[in-house]
């Protein structure tokens, strides 16, 4: 783990439960930190003397695997088959990965739920996000990617400002992609997912990841050994899926190839594609608050309790103006009148909870994490980078 991994959030942003295990991760390494900063300085010291080349780095300990031989694992000759009549791959060459691939077991912790009991706090995920470090990072990327972002924008009419949000709240613009083999994590996952009430359901889809990756490798003509990411197996700068990335990535820097690990123009098209595929409209707004900004939803006279069924009503803009004026929420600002709308709970713990009426292009967003939290800290980062950038 590097210097940067204990002063940012731990793994990506798809750790949607991962808080707990953040601190049990810093805690594992702060016994070690001692020795490791003594290491650092006197192998530092003995390059300078020698003048020796930098050697490569090396994945840091947590993500580092064991021995499992998973072809041997239950489901695994069902995969095996099934992979084989589909796609084309040799069954002796899907039994050697699958022996080869090793078992992650803190790809299994950060996938367990956080303990229950802990309250969901909107102002304290937002710090994880919107801060100076991706703020800054975030101007950078913009300046040294502007054609192709605007270029984005002109094509899928996806604003500058949400791709920039979205890149710098997955990987802060790249310096944090991941250090997990894909295939140990996904492959971890697909037979070993924890025991949860969606155990089976999440089991069949990194079966379906894991498959994604073995096709991926062989369409980019890669050793899918080669691939590294999150500890749930996304790559590269927008942190896709291996499904995301054979659906819905582009060769948006004209080489030829996709390649989300080392070309950011090439993240920059795919998000911007992603979002369409998943319903971005050009030129629809995303996010309104409601007129009390932070604290409960005001009501109408004899509405007062109706608005409250508007929450939890999954992720699609489904409610007219009319359905939120008489349910009792009031807008802010007024709304076009053309649209469909949700409305979002921002829970700050024991403080009041924020709501804010969202449209369909917001949960577009949502498509990409399943999270109110993660889709607004998107919009909140990218609203800032720009205008930290007017400012320049």
């Amino acid at each position: 783990m590097t210097l940067l991994d204990f002063l940012a959030p731990c793994g990506t942003s798809h750790d949607t439960f991962g808080d707990p295990f953040c601190r049990a991760r810093r805690a594992h390494f702060m016994t070690r930190l001692a020795a490791l900063i003594i290491l650092g300085l006197s192998t530092a010291m003995a390059a300078a003397q020698t003048a020796a080349p930098r050697a490569a780095r090396t994945a840091p300990p947590d993500t580092v695997g064991e021995f499992a031989n998973f072809g041997q694992w239950q489901g695994a000759s069902e995969f095996i088959d099934q992979v084989a009549a589909r796609d084309g791959f040799g069954k002796p060459e899907l039994q050697a990965w699958l022996k080869q691939a090793q078992y992650v077991d803190s790809a299994v912790q950060l996938m367990k739920p956080a303990p229950p009991g802990r309250p969901k706090n909107w102002t304290a995920y937002r710090l994880r996000f919107v801060e100076p470090v991706r703020i800054n990072a975030g101007v950078t990327f913009w300046n040294e990617n502007a054609e192709a972002l605007a270029r984005a924008e002109a094509r899928f009419g996806v604003p500058a400002e949400i791709i920039v949000g979205i890149i710098g709240v997955e990987t802060v613009y790249g310096r944090n992609t991941g250090n997990f083999r894909v295939m140990d994590a996904i492959t971890t996952l697909a037979f070993a997912y924890p025991n949860t009430p969606n155990r089976e359901a999440r089991m069949a889809y990194f079966r379906k990841e894991l498959e994604n990756t073995l096709l991926f490798a062989r369409e980019a003509n890669i050793d899918p050994f080669s691939l590294t990411g999150s500890y749930a197996g996304a790559i590269g700068w927008p942190q896709f899926m291996p499904g995301s990335i054979r659906q819905f990535a582009i060769d948006f820097d004209g080489d030829g190839r996709v390649d989300l690990r080392n070309s950011p123009v090439d993240a920059i098209g795919s998000v911007a594609n992603f979002l369409v595929q998943h319903g971005w409209r050009s030129g629809d707004p995303i996010v309104f608050p409601t007129s009390a900004g932070a604290g409960s939803v005001p009501a109408l006279p004899g509405a007062a309790s109706t608005w409250q069924g508007f929450i939890g009503q999954g992720l699609e803009a489904t409610y007219t103006t009319e359905d939120l004026r008489t349910g009792g929420v009031i807008p802010a600002v007024p709304l076009p009148a053309d649209l469909r709308y949700g409305l979002i709970d921002l829970q700050n713990g024991g403080g009041p909870t924020e709501y804010w009426i969202a449209t369909n292009n917001f949960y577009a967003i949502t498509q990409y994490n399943r999270s109110y939290f993660y889709a607004m800290s998107v919009v909140d980062l990218g609203r800032a980078v720009r205008v930290a950038r007017g400012r320049q």
